[in-house]
């Protein structure tokens, strides 16, 4: 199963994910990126167009081992 993950150490919080994605990542209070969703079922291009406009390629969506 493919599951999305954020780099907190290169997450900037610009919101790109959030707007792309809203049912799968989360800007908080921090002003980083979480992943809110456990259950991908449909999401799987949103979550791709996420990773493709991640400005600083803080997103991966990969094969969980």
């Amino acid at each position: 199963m493919r599951v999305p993950k954020v780099d907190q150490s290169l997450c900037q919080g610009c919101g790109n994910c959030e707007a792309i994605c809203p049912e799968v990542f989360e800007v908080r209070e921090d002003g980083l990126s979480y992943v809110i969703a456990t259950d991908l079922a449909g999401l799987e291009a949103c979550v791709e167009a996420a990773v493709e406009n991640c400005p600083e390629d803080a997103i991966t969506f990969e094969e969980e081992e």
